[in-house]
């Protein structure tokens, strides 16, 4: 029913398209190396960066960093809030599209 249309009800720090994407793909693999994110995402370094820095600072995923040999690694891992955040996030757009669809 129209009345009951609450657009507050969706997170604004995952509703972003690669933010969404990140959190979906991690929702599903826990976490993954930075270049596997940026290739999944067809996204540029300084874009994905910006977008994990989002979602770092929502508490959503956890950045790691290390290194391989030489060679810095970074990877993200979703937290339980970020989980948690995840399925109120596809809650609320499930009953937004069962309620105008």
């Amino acid at each position: 029913m129209a009345d009951d249309f609450n657009i507050e009800a969706i997170d604004e720090v995952i509703h972003g398209r690669v933010r969404l994407g990140i959190m979906a793909y991690l929702a599903g693999a826990d976490s993954a190396d930075f270049t596997t994110l940026k290739a999944k995402l067809q996204a540029t370094d300084g874009n994905l960066s910006v977008h994990l820095r989002k979602l770092e600072d929502a508490g959503y995923v956890e950045i790691l960093k290390s290194f391989v040999g030489r060679k810095p690694l970074t990877q993200a891992k979703i937290t339980r809030a970020g989980r948690a955040a995840f399925a109120q996030y596809l809650q609320a757009i499930s009953v937004l599209v069962d309620e105008n669809g």
